[in-house]
């Protein structure tokens, strides 16, 4: 493996991070906040504990996944669509790297933005709840397999979208509205037995419960399922990344 030119590739990603990290850290931050002042304090007075746990420490991990969905997503489309669009991609094609080493370039910087920006958030949420972690290696797995995840999804999504504005549809219209409806503010037992089946076929329920559960011990559904939907998307995404790089669609075209 060339390590050189997925140092590049990883570096340069990093530092457009930090050139735009108003964006990047404080804006996440600033709607986290936000998010704590409405439901943890407005909404948490009104509402009892859930599974044994305050509604403002319940919704942290919510809060961090939804950041770090959308973020993965933005930081991986965003980094290989403005290649395409300004055309450099052509001199990584020709470049001795293979496309492995390009995936790895990409959405490792691009994973690491989402780790770094859910620790900062989760800094963040200890100004407002106090919250515990019981299984702190288990949550940093989920953080780092759910980083790479989505941001192999937001590489796909950069290669698919031929404007700016097709970058923002999934994370805005799927994404979103997918974790809202996840779980990430209230248990799913709490939603009639109908609507507790539909809410299973949201891929987003299996993330953000199985990160509640090694924050809290509780969770929605078993652990081994949101890890087993976790992997079976990540491959997926993988198959599809190696599809694109094969065929070469939007890449060489």
């Amino acid at each position: 493996m060339n390590i050189y030119s997925v140092r590049a590739l990883y570096f340069y990603e990093m530092a457009r991070f930090f050139r735009t990290l108003f964006q990047s850290i404080a804006s996440p931050v600033i709607s986290t906040s936000l998010y704590f002042i409405v439901f943890g304090s407005a909404v948490a007075s009104r509402m009892g504990e859930i599974d044994g746990i305050s509604y403002g420490a319940f919704i942290v991990p919510g809060l961090v996944m939804l950041s770090i969905l959308t973020e993965s997503i933005s930081n991986a489309s965003f980094g290989i669509y403005m290649p395409r669009f300004s055309g450099t991609i052509y001199e990584i094609l020709s470049a001795p790297i293979s496309a492995f080493e390009t995936v790895l370039g990409y959405v490792g910087a691009a994973a690491t933005k989402s780790v770094l920006l859910g620790a900062v958030i989760l800094l963040t949420a200890r100004l407002f709840v106090d919250y515990r972690i019981e299984h702190p290696v288990w949550m940093i797995s989920f953080l780092v397999l759910t980083s790479v995840t989505f941001s192999l999804l937001g590489f796909i999504i950069g290669v698919w979208a031929d404007g700016f504005e097709k970058l923002q549809v999934v994370p805005l219209l799927i994404i979103t509205p997918l974790t809202f409806l996840g779980g990430s503010f209230y248990s799913i037992h709490m939603l009639p037995p109908f609507w507790r089946k539909v809410t299973l076929f949201n891929p987003v329920v299996y993330l953000v419960s199985g990160f509640r559960w090694s924050f809290y011990g509780v969770s929605d559904v078993g652990v081994e399922h949101s890890l087993a939907m976790t992997a079976l998307f990540l491959f997926i995404c993988l198959v599809v990344v190696w599809m694109i790089f094969k065929t070469g669609h939007k890449i060489k075209s």
